[in-house]
């Protein structure tokens, strides 16, 4: 089930709605009527998505081979001055 909350409700209400929406109840946020957002349980959604990413950007960093002759720490340390 959906309910629409407002703004203002869903800010002065954050905690009440996070416990909801840990119980399976969605809402939508709504400004001045209008659909904006909705709050709906994470379901790894996001989280899978990164652990993905990641997980293909350490495959890629152990497929490739240093560049020989380039500090890595040196070039880090050089953009921090």
């Amino acid at each position: 089930m959906n309910f629409l909350v407002g703004s203002y409700e869903a800010k002065t209400k954050l905690p009440e709605l996070l416990r909801g929406v840990q119980s399976g109840k969605h809402y939508t946020i709504t400004l001045r009527g209008e659909a904006v957002a909705d709050l709906v349980p994470a379901q790894g959604h996001k989280r899978s998505g990164a652990a993905t990413a990641a997980e293909n950007m350490r495959a890629l960093m152990r497929s490739r081979q240093p560049v020989a002759g380039v500090d890595l720490k040196a070039l880090i340390d050089e953009g921090r001055a």
